[in-house]
């Protein structure tokens, strides 16, 4: 019997101009629960009763995902995973960590231009960073936290098991407007969303135990 190809959710960092895949990191093991917040964006929240009804914009969703980093299974094979043996998990938690961080080449060539006198150093341009989970939800995202917890270590203390919380919170066009190939994602998104809840039907008012509103 064959089994069915498992769909792993995952992180991918895009050059916002060109398109360009920089980076694609995918979870070893997708995470048993995704958290996620959505948070109105509405007139009325200032108590002005006229603009109850009225949204300002899309709802502020932020997500949260635990997921399991293990280098048990690689560490059988010694040498057909080399890089696990000599250093464990590191190279996969710090990929994790650079979507957080300016690279050491942005960070000195900011510190240049602020020596050279520059009045106005602009801050450190990261790559759009986009979060998959599959083909319905694939969101332009900034990574607002990462908690790492090494559990195991082999001999020379390299972490061999981590737990790594992951909090993201989703960018819309409010954030980086219609014309960004962020905001264009962020869009397709919610059409989908919309095309789902339409699937999801509207029931009788006879159901909720009422004739009319």
């Amino acid at each position: 019997m064959i089994s069915p190809r498992l769909v792993k959710g995952g992180i991918v960092q895009v050059d916002p101009v060109t398109g360009a895949m920089a980076r694609t990191i995918a979870l070893q093991y997708n995470p048993d629960t995704l958290t996620r917040t959505l948070k109105v964006q509405g007139s009325g929240d200032t108590g002005d009763r006229s603009q109850a009804l009225r949204l300002t914009g899309p709802a502020v969703e932020t997500l949260k995902l635990e997921a399991e980093i293990d280098a048990t299974d690689r560490l059988e094979f010694p040498d057909q995973n080399p890089a696990a043996t000599q250093s464990g998990i590191h190279a996969q938690l710090a990929a994790l960590e650079t979507l957080i961080q300016p690279t050491t080449d942005q960070m000195t060539a900011n510190h240049a231009l602020a020596g050279a006198g520059v009045l106005e150093v602009l801050p450190m341009q990261a790559p759009l960073t986009v979060f998959v989970w599959g083909k319905g939800r694939v969101v332009p995202v900034r990574i607002t936290d990462l908690s790492i917890t090494e559990e195991a270590f082999d001999t020379h203390l390299n972490p061999i098991r981590a737990r790594v919380t992951l909090g993201m919170r989703v960018l819309s066009v409010d954030d980086l407007g219609f014309d960004h190939r962020g905001g264009a994602l962020h869009l397709g998104y919610l059409r989908g969303r919309e095309s789902l809840a339409r699937g999801a039907g509207s029931p009788p008012l006879s159901q909720l135990g009422i004739e009319g509103v």
